[in-house]
């Protein structure tokens, strides 16, 4: 955990980059807000339904446990990339470049249309069942 160690600069080049320094950092919040929300939606369809008990297909059941359980992997993944850029663009910031994360965005931004897919089938199949 290299990157988690204090970057040491001197006085004049930390106040000529606090603003960036800042940016970084409403960043970094602004993706643990929506890690914490991905999981509260992962928390909140499986507790309606269990609590509510629309239906109680086995197959429903299923669908609505594996969505919790992928919100939840969802929301962490989204903690722990947040936290290696965060760490990772301190450094460029601090070393004067600038490294598009592209990788790390696509990846999340994926895995949270896979959620909204399986939240649609799970309404879908609610339909269906209840129909």
């Amino acid at each position: 955990m290299k990157a988690l160690y204090r970057i040491e600069d001197s006085p004049g080049d930390s106040v000529k980059y606090a603003q960036q320094h800042l940016a970084n950092e409403r960043t970094y919040l602004a993706w643990i807000r929506t890690a914490i929300s991905i999981t509260g939606v992962g928390f909140l369809t499986t507790s309606l339904h269990f609590t509510i008990k629309i239906s109680s297909t086995p197959y429903i059941n299923t669908l609505v446990i594996i969505l919790g359980i992928f919100a939840c992997v969802i929301g962490v993944t989204t903690s722990v990339l947040s936290t290696i850029q965060y760490t990772r663009k301190r450094k460029e910031i601090a070393s004067g470049i600038f490294i598009p994360s592209n990788q790390s965005i696509l990846f999340v931004s994926t895995l949270f249309s896979l959620l909204v897919f399986m939240i649609f089938m799970y309404l879908s199949f609610l339909l269906l069942v209840n129909s």
